[in-house]
């Protein structure tokens, strides 16, 4: 499943610091493999690592304003909330699955464990 976190609106000409969005995935996986070939306008960016729920990936929007996931649902809401705290406070956030079956507002702040009851909240989780 691909999950995504978004910034909602006008970034105002802001996007991601790729090499802070790197540091922090490192951190979280000591194993990551980086592509940096610009494969598309969904994929300028991307990171393979192993996660204890299996295999990850997560790539960036060339405009570095989103961030997909194609992990389970745990890993993409740590990578949400490192996403969001890489992010100024005034941008608003969504944290959606492809499918829009669910998206949620991602507060800054917001911990883990704040947006897993987010998404329970809203009446879908794949666990």
């Amino acid at each position: 499943m691909t999950f995504m976190v978004v910034v909602e609106g006008d970034a105002g000409g802001w996007l991601i610091d790729r090499d802070a969005l790197t540091d922090a995935i490192h951190a979280r996986w000591s194993e990551v493999e980086i592509d940096s070939m610009h494969r598309s306008e969904v994929r300028s960016l991307a990171w393979q690592f192993e996660t204890e729920n299996g295999p990850g990936e997560t790539y960036l929007h060339e405009d570095g304003t989103c961030l997909y996931m194609d992990v389970r649902e745990e890993d993409a809401i740590r990578l949400a909330v490192v996403f969001r705290e890489l992010t100024p406070m005034d941008l608003d956030l969504v944290f959606c699955d492809e499918g829009y079956t669910f998206d949620v507002r991602l507060r800054a702040g917001t911990t883990e464990a704040g947006l897993t009851g987010l998404v329970d909240g809203a009446g879908w989780s794949q666990r």
